[in-house]
């Protein structure tokens, strides 16, 4: 739950509106539903009061043996009227014989609902009991003479707390009027029809909710996947500028960031080529004056220094050419990159295994991933002895993985190593350490594919793992194995040696 929630502005920005559509409708109705209570039934209780001035003048004026029929036709739901022979005394068993009332039907009222729809009748008061029980202690009361405006004496009681209402009205001598009001308690807020309501309002509001969501997280994700491609080295049209003014400045900024990246990379190019272009004629110089050294010794030890020197200022020159090299993204197959490599190491006579897996479609810039893995199976080589090269996949990564059988790199140096000029082998012997960029180089092109070169070391020798995000994978169709790795150089834009070509080596299967 918590991973929907965190990964989907949509579904934040939906819970947000309808939590705020139902806190508002729950405030709304707690402010307005007492007083709609009250207002509703002070007009009920004024309707009954006024009926029950009118009962009491048609009792007076009418014969006593149409009284009942007369009282009969008068009632309602919610009011019963009788007449008496002697005045009510006690408030309790008057409330008793007021819920008596309230449970014989109306004789003329028709209930639909019974008849069309098979219900059972409802009494207005469920509990008589309960009802004639309540408000114990209470008397008759005498109501203000500006609500009654009638000569006939009139005293009240409540029932039920205040929602039942009684009236005991003296006509004359021998007559008293009964007039009972009990307003049977209303369906809750939550009705069907108040539901449907805001059932439609929330689908609507969720309808426009994801409109705009969508809306405002579509630049969100340009920018996202732009900064991806920004980290890994590709180069980006600018994003589009436009949109609300957030989301515009921060196009704007991130096309500005770019920029400067940019200018950086090549400033610092040009800056290196410059260094390099002007220690060219001091090494020169050097060189023709060791010409002059008399002692054999002392020259070539001179010499072997100058071209050193020159060799490390090329190397330096190639290394930041090659990061600011502006190669395109472009899908390959990964298995075909790694094999070909493998296979252009072994017909040198390096003992180079790889071993196959499934086809797998990656999306990067494979000059620079192939410089890489190079340099680690070149490695793998010469320290080691042999390199065996598979394709690992991981969770969260696609790893190449370079295993040799050497004494592997002591865990103080494995971070130094990845120095530029950094060697471990100390006779500084190009021809057994190197310049001490090969792992700089792979280190830079694994990072600006979004991954690192960690080393991994064993008993049996070490592993050199190139770890690949798996952002990176395009999902294809597998092919049969059994494939010849030289022919697909052209297709994936590998180079290979002008070398004459051999039947292709039978692989393990990984």
């Amino acid at each position: 739950m918590n991973h929907v929630w965190n990964r989907s502005l949509a579904t934040q920005l939906i819970a947000f509106t309808l939590a705020a559509l139902i806190i508002s409708q729950a405030l709304t109705f707690l402010i307005s539903w007492k007083e709609h209570s009250k207002a509703l039934d002070a007009a009920a209780k004024s309707e009954f009061l006024s009926r029950a001035r009118t009962m009491t003048r048609l009792v007076e004026t009418i014969p006593a043996e149409y009284q009942k029929q007369a009282l009969l036709a008068s009632e309602t739901r919610d009011s019963r009227f009788w007449v008496t022979d002697r005045e009510a005394e006690d408030p309790a068993t008057w409330r008793l014989t007021a819920a008596a009332e309230f449970s014989r039907p109306l004789e003329n009222f028709v209930d639909l609902v019974r008849i069309f729809q098979d219900g059972s009748a409802k009494t207005q008061i469920p509990d008589a009991k309960r009802v004639a029980a309540s408000n114990a202690g209470e008397g008759w009361r005498v109501p203000m003479q500006s609500l009654w405006a009638l000569p006939q004496p009139i005293k009240y009681v409540y029932f039920d707390g205040s929602r039942g209402y009684g009236l005991v009205i003296k006509v004359d001598d021998r007559t008293w009027l009964n007039a009972a009001f009990y307003m049977r308690q209303t369906g809750g807020w939550w009705t069907s029809t108040s539901l449907a309501s805001l059932s439609l309002t929330a689908l609507i509001l969720a309808l426009l909710g994801v409109f705009f969501a969508s809306r405002i997280s579509r630049p969100l994700r340009h920018l996202a996947t732009s900064a991806e491609a920004l980290g890994r080295g590709e180069n980006l049209p600018p994003l589009s500028e436009e949109g609300p003014e957030e989301v515009r400045r921060t196009a704007e900024a991130f096309n500005k960031m770019q920029g400067r990246l940019h200018r950086f990379l090549e400033d610092r190019t040009k800056m290196l080529a410059a260094i390099g272009h002007d220690l060219r004629t001091p090494l020169t110089t050097l060189r023709l004056r060791t010409e002059f050294v008399q002692d054999q010794e002392i020259q070539r030890k001179m010499l072997s220094t100058i071209d050193e020197l020159q060799g490390m200022t090329e190397a330096a020159i190639s290394f930041a050419r090659g990061e600011s090299t502006e190669e395109e993204t472009r899908d390959i197959d990964l298995e075909a990159l790694v094999g070909s490599i493998c296979d252009d190491q072994s017909d040198l006579g390096k003992p180079v295994n790889f071993v196959e897996g499934a086809k797998l479609t990656y999306r990067c810039r494979p000059d620079g991933l192939r410089r890489a893995v190079r340099n680690l199976v070149e490695n793998a080589v010469r320290y080691g002895g042999e390199a065996r090269v598979f394709i690992r996949h991981t969770a969260a990564t696609i790893d190449i993985v370079v295993e040799d059988r050497g004494p592997g790199i002591p865990d103080l140096m494995k971070e130094k190593v990845f120095t530029p000029f950094f060697r471990l082998e100390a006779s500084r012997n190009r021809d057994t350490g190197g310049i001490g960029l090969g792992l700089s180089i792979a280190r830079a092109a694994a990072r600006q594919h979004g991954g690192d070169i960690s080393f991994l070391t064993g008993d049996g020798g070490m592993q050199a793992v190139l770890s690949l995000p798996r952002d990176g994978r395009v999902e294809t169709p597998a092919v049969p194995k059994g494939r010849d790795w030289k022919s697909l150089r052209g297709s994936i834009g590998l180079r290979a040696p002008n070398l004459a070509e051999k039947p292709a080596k039978p692989r393990t299967q990984h």
